[in-house]
C-alpha cells in the first residue's frame, strides 16, 4: 500500500476492556481499507467514540466529546477531504436516534453488535449507496466474532481476549443487557486458535473476557458444550502461554469446576468477583440473584483451593432504599472478604433500567460520605496486602518500560511492580524480591541482578 492510499484513523475509547478489545478489532477491520490508526485527531479522516454507557452522564460526555472534535471535521472539510465522525458503543446503541438527531454532523453512529459491517457501513457514509448517514443498532442473530478478522494483532506480553458477550442477569442498575444484549460464547476452537495467534506474537499472558464471563458455555469441534474452566485448562495445554486469567464474573454463574481449575500453576491466584452491596435487601432491589452468605461461601471455598487468592470487587453506594444499616452490611461484607483491590462507584441513574424509577433516592452529601469511608477501608485493605508481600520473592511479568532504566510488570496477585532493569526484560517474567509499596503498587529488586552481585 503506497502512503497516498494511507487515511489516518483516530479511536477515543471509554469503558471496559470489552471496550478497548472491541477498538482493537474495529481498527483490524478498517485497516484492509487503508486505515492506520494514529494517536490524536489532527488530520484524522476517521474519528470513533466508543463510548461506554456505565458511568455518570454518560451521554453528555459524548456530546462534550463530539463539540470539540467537530473542529477537526471542519477542518478536513476546509482542505476538501471528508472526516468521517463515528459513535460506537453502547452509548450509540441506546441513545443512537438521540445522537442522530442532536448531533447532525456525525455521520455513522453503530452498536456493539455490528463492528463486523464497518467497511459497509464507512461505504454507505461516504457516499457509496447514494446517502452518507449511517444509524446501526441492529442486534445481528449471527455471530459477531465471526465477521470480524481472526487475525489479532498483539501490541505486547498481555493480552485480552473476548470470549463471551452480553448478559441474561438485568440487574436493576445496568444497561449492559439493553445494549450488547443476550450472552452468547464463542465457539471454542475459534479462541484456541487466537490464543495460538498471540503466543507466536509473544503474549505470554491472557485474560479471558467477557461482561459474564464465567456464564461461557462454548461449543466445541465435537457439538459439546464447554465451560470457562475447561476453556482455562485447554488455552493451559499451550506452550508459551504461562498466565491465565478472566474477568468479570457474575456470582450466580461460579461453578465448583472453575473454584477447582484455581490449582492449575497456569491460572492466577486472583479473583474479580463483584458484590455491589453487603445488603441483602439492597442485592433483592438489585434482582443481583445472591445473598451475602453465598457470597461467602463462593470466597471460602476459593480459598480452599488456593488459599492465597487475592479477591478483587465491584461495590455501588447510594442505591434507592439504601439505609445505614445496609451501608454498614456493605462495609461488614468488606471487613470480612478483606479485599486485595476494588472499585466502587456513588450509584447514579441510567435511563431505561427499572432502578431509574425506583423511590428512595439518596442525597448526594449522603452518597459522597459513604463512599469515602468504604474507599478508605478498601484502600487500607489494599495496603495491608501489598504489604504483606514485602520480603517475598514473587514471578513478574514484565509489560512496560515507564522510563529508561525502569520496567513494570505484574504479580500473580495483579500487583503493580517496578524495578531497575534493562529493557530487554520485557516479555518476560523474573523472579523479583519485593521490598516496599507506596499502597497501590510495589517496588522490588530483581534476583538475578543480586545473584550476579
Amino acid at each position: 500500500m503506497t502512503m497516498s492510499n494511507t487515511k489516518k484513523l483516530f479511536i477515543k475509547t471509554w469503558g471496559c476492556q470489552m471496550n478497548v478489545y472491541d477498538s482493537r478489532k474495529m481498527a483490524d477491520v478498517l485497516a484492509p481499507m487503508g486505515y492506520k490508526q494514529v494517536d490524536g485527531p489532527e488530520g484524522a479522516d476517521m474519528i470513533i467514540l466508543n463510548t461506554c454507557h456505565i458511568r455518570e452522564k454518560a451521554t453528555d460526555k459524548v456530546f462534550s466529546e463530539l463539540g470539540r472534535l467537530k473542529k477537526f471535521k471542519d477542518e478536513g472539510q476546509a482542505e476538501g477531504r471528508k472526516t468521517i465522525m463515528a459513535v460506537a458503543g453502547c452509548v450509540a446503541q441506546a441513545e443512537g436516534d438521540f445522537i442522530a438527531e442532536r448531533a447532525p454532523y456525525v455521520d455513522m453512529v453503530f452498536g456493539p453488535q455490528t463492528y463486523g459491517t464497518l467497511p459497509e457501513m464507512v461505504a454507505q457514509a461516504t457516499g457509496a449507496y447514494g446517502k452518507d448517514r449511517v444509524i446501526n443498532t441492529e442486534f445481528d442473530e449471527e455471530d459477531k466474532f465471526d465477521k470480524l478478522p481472526e487475525e489479532t494483532l498483539a501490541t505486547g506480553p498481555t493480552a485480552f481476549l473476548a470470549v463471551q458477550e452480553g448478559c441474561d442477569k438485568f440487574c436493576t442498575f445496568c444497561v449492559v443487557p439493553y445494549t450488547r444484549g443476550a450472552e452468547y460464547s464463542r465457539r471454542v476452537e475459534a479462541i484456541i486458535d487466537e490464543v495460538k495467534q498471540l503466543r507466536d506474537q509473544g503474549v505470554r499472558e491472557i485474560s479471558f473476557l467477557g461482561q459474564n464471563v464465567n456464564a461461557f458455555h462454548g461449543i466445541n469441534a465435537k457439538g459439546e458444550t464447554q465451560s470457562l474452566a475447561d476453556l482455562m485448562l485447554l488455552a493451559a495445554e499451550i506452550d508459551g502461554i504461562e498466565r491465565i486469567r478472566y474477568t468479570t464474573s457474575h456470582p450466580r454463574d461460579m461453578e465448583q469446576d472453575l473454584i477447582d481449575a484455581h490449582a492449575h500453576t497456569k491460572i492466577m491466584p486472583y479473583l474479580h468477583l463483584p458484590v455491589q452491596s453487603g445488603s441483602n435487601k439492597i442485592l433483592k432491589a438489585m434482582n443481583r440473584k445472591h445473598e451475602r452468605d453465598m457470597y461467602f461461601d463462593i470466597i471460602e471455598r476459593f480459598r480452599k483451593v488456593r488459599p492465597d487468592i487475592a479477591i478483587s470487587g465491584d461495590f455501588i453506594v447510594g442505591f434507592p432504599g439504601e439505609t445505614d444499616q445496609d451501608f454498614e452490611d456493605t462495609m461488614d461484607l468488606v471487613r470480612q472478604v478483606n479485599y486485595s483491590s476494588a472499585y466502587s462507584f456513588k450509584y447514579s441513574q441510567r435511563p431505561g433500567t427499572p432502578a431509574a424509577t425506583m423511590g428512595g433516592l439518596i442525597r448526594e452529601d449522603i452518597k459522597d460520605e459513604r463512599l469515602q469511608r468504604l474507599q478508605a477501608l478498601l484502600a487500607d485493605q489494599m495496603r495491608a496486602f501489598n504489604e504483606q508481600t514485602i520480603g517475598m520473592d514473587l514471578s513478574v511479568l514484565f509489560d512496560g518500560t515507564p522510563r529508561e532504566g525502569q520496567l513494570h510488570g505484574r504479580t500473580p496477585y495483579n500487583q503493580a511492580v517496578h524495578v531497575t532493569g534493562n529493557s530487554r526484560l520485557n516479555g518476560q517474567i523474573e523472579t523479583v524480591r519485593i521490598t516496599g509499596t507506596n499502597g497501590k503498587s510495589l517496588t522490588g529488586d530483581l534476583i538475578l541482578y543480586e545473584a550476579a552481585a
